[in-house]
């Protein structure tokens, strides 16, 4: 099978948990104690690879290299009965919403999902540590010279793919202006630019309105055959996944200047979010046509459109991030929306 590539949100990494130390095969050698018995005591467990996720990490960018990543061994046991210390773990910190896969399989289905603030799994378990001859005394073998080696850790290739966890997925062409929304709904700082695919890694920010707080996501590279791998492909796509609301953003402040059609902007984007995964498609939708601050003759150029989509019972809002109108009330509109959206995951709950 064709090993899949490793974008910006995704690494593969070598995990090595550490090995048992050997037990000890030691007597006692007291004076006064001349037949002293064996008193070997028993190696140390090596230390697990243990993978948690954190909110304070964002980003698999340090793990992108390829590298191994190893567990402390367990220490040897000693005489007079004493037992080796036990390897240190070692800890790997990884965004919320990474998913987990054994790269050596090639699976398509995750071993470990970390979804939540410092969940934990033990990717790698070190081996246990030997039994020293102090075991194995018997009636018939007073002095057993026998004492069990470590045993070895696990070791195994992951492959680490990140998928956004967010409430509201801001989705749309490049340059809809996305990225500028996100500036003006949180405190996020993506990099904005007026070129396609300046948004090269999904960004978060926390978005407020009186006391109920939500994360919004940038959702780069969807164009059109995006699922086949145009554009940037169909690596992002996997982030939408996980958000609860889709927020199109749709440019319609060069209606008037290009031949444009920006309800075939909207359906180019569906066509993607459907190729990919068609229950993404039965997300609560949102409608923000951007950048209305350019059109001088707004109410004339957006009553079609807006019509066309409140007879899909689709909330629309006109915003413009430059002059500010409508943010606030887009956020609003995201909240009522995810209130909806709960109200239904909690009744689909409840039914028997």
């Amino acid at each position: 099978m064709k090993a899949k590539a490793l974008f910006i949100d995704e690494a593969q990494i070598d995990i090595v948990a550490g090995n048992g130390g050997d037990g000890s095969a030691s007597f006692r050698r007291e004076k006064f104690e001349p037949l002293g018995g064996p008193d070997g005591g028993d190696g140390g467990n090596g230390g697990n690879v243990v993978l948690v996720a954190s909110r304070n990490v964002g980003t698999l960018l340090e793990l992108r290299s390829r590298i191994t990543i190893k567990a402390k061994h367990g220490v040897p046991g000693m005489g007079r009965g004493m037992y080796g210390k036990t390897g240190e773990d070692v800890k790997i910190f990884l965004p919320v919403g990474t998913a987990v896969y054994d790269a050596n399989e090639n699976a398509e289905e995750a071993i470990a999902d970390l979804v939540e603030d410092g969940q934990r799994f033990i990717a790698a378990r070190g081996g246990r540590g030997g039994r020293g001859n102090i075991h194995f005394k018997s009636a018939t073998n007073q002095a057993p010279t026998t004492a069990e080696s470590g045993r070895v850790g696990q070791s195994r290739s992951l492959r680490l793919s990140l998928k956004l966890l967010a409430d509201v997925g801001l989705v749309g062409l490049p340059n809809a202006g996305k990225s500028t929304l996100l500036t003006q709904i949180s405190a996020a700082r993506p990099k904005v630019a007026a070129y396609p695919f300046t948004t090269l890694i999904p960004c978060l920010g926390v978005a407020s309105i009186g006391e109920r707080n939500f994360v919004v996501a940038d959702i780069p590279g969807l164009i059109l055959g995006a699922s086949d791998g145009a554009g940037l492909g169909d690596q992002f796509l996997r982030h939408v996944e996980r958000t609860r609301v889709l927020v199109h953003v749709i440019d319609v402040g060069q209606l008037a200047l290009e031949d444009r059609d920006p309800l075939v902007d909207y359906e180019t984007i569906r066509k993607e979010l459907g190729s990919y995964d068609s229950e993404i498609l039965k997300r609560h939708e949102i409608i923000a046509l951007s950048k209305v601050d350019l059109l001088a003759e707004a109410d004339e150029v957006l009553a079609p459109i807006e019509k066309f989509f409140h007879n899909k019972g689709r909330a629309v809002f006109r915003i413009s991030s430059a002059t500010k109108q409508g943010i606030r009330e887009l956020i609003a509109g995201m909240a009522r929306a995810l209130d909806e959206t709960e109200a239904l995951e909690n009744e689909k709950e409840a039914a028997p």
